[in-house]
């Protein structure tokens, strides 16, 4: 196991995949478990684990709202509490929200620190407003 995998752990590629050699289930570790754990963290509606209720986000609650200032203000502080609570191996130190050149997604940026290794990091989420829909 490598130093960083020990400091920031391991756990299951998401989505769960396994190996076409050895039929094994792939496992991520470190930096890209923190990522994957992040986009996780916005997928999953809070509450929707009843075993861990505090997991997640609201995020699928703003799908077809009309994005404005105050809205993109909510979401920010709703997703920085959403990782505040569900994923402590980091510190998130800014979040803005974007709406891409076609106004159809939403570019989430999560500006964050792994205390444990002292690296700083950006993930974009794309969130996308118009899902499910034929335009």
């Amino acid at each position: 196991m490598s130093t960083e995998a020990s400091f920031l752990g391991t756990g299951w590629t998401f989505p769960p995949s396994f190996s076409n050699s050895h039929y094994q289930l792939l496992l991520s570790a470190g930096q890209d478990n923190i990522r994957q754990s992040i986009d996780l963290i916005f997928k999953t509606t809070l509450g929707s684990r009843p075993l861990a209720s505090g997991f997640g986000s609201n995020l699928s609650t703003y799908l077809f709202r009309r994005i404005d200032t105050g809205l993109r203000e909510e979401i920010m502080q709703n997703l920085s509490l959403a990782l505040l609570n569900s994923e402590p191996r980091i510190n998130v130190e800014q979040i803005d929200a974007n709406l891409s050149s076609d106004g159809s997604t939403l570019l989430i940026n999560v500006s964050y620190r792994i205390p444990e290794t002292n690296t700083r990091h950006n993930h974009v989420y794309p969130f996308s407003l118009i899902e499910a829909t034929n335009l």
